[in-house]
């Protein structure tokens, strides 16, 4: 029996990682938010394992500045997230990551009609 197990953990093999599909998209009141399948604000957390991903879609009609505020660190190319692209973000490690997201034009610049102020976005990952 100590054989099977042993064979059994040298051959377990590792649930594949997954990835959440996250946008930024424009909204009337404060110009943006964050959104999977639902609508969830200027400020979302998140829970993953690590080795998990997230691709970042930017729908909004302005570029935004992609910066990492807390958590080990990561790798995101470019910090300027321009309309209409996409970044896939792992998380290797467990920890507690915070990233923002500044838009790099007003709604105003953009000619958009929106009420308030334009949103800072912040987005808290905690990977286990």
């Amino acid at each position: 029996m100590r054989i099977l197990a042993v064979v059994a953990t040298l051959f377990a093999v590792a649930a594949p990682s997954k990835t959440i599909q996250l946008a930024i998209v424009h909204t009337v009141q404060g110009c943006h938010i964050w959104q999977t399948a639902h609508a969830h604000g200027p400020a979302t957390a998140l829970t993953l394992k690590h080795g998990d991903k997230i691709t970042l879609r930017v729908s909004c009609p302005m570029d935004f500045q992609l910066v990492q505020m807390k958590g080990p660190k990561l790798v995101l190319g470019d910090p300027t997230l321009h309309t209409g692209t996409q970044r896939t973000i792992a998380f290797p490690k467990r920890g507690v990551y915070v990233l923002e997201a500044t838009n790099l034009q007003s709604s105003a610049d953009m000619g958009l009609q929106t009420l308030g102020p334009d949103n800072g976005l912040r987005l808290t990952v905690t990977v286990s």
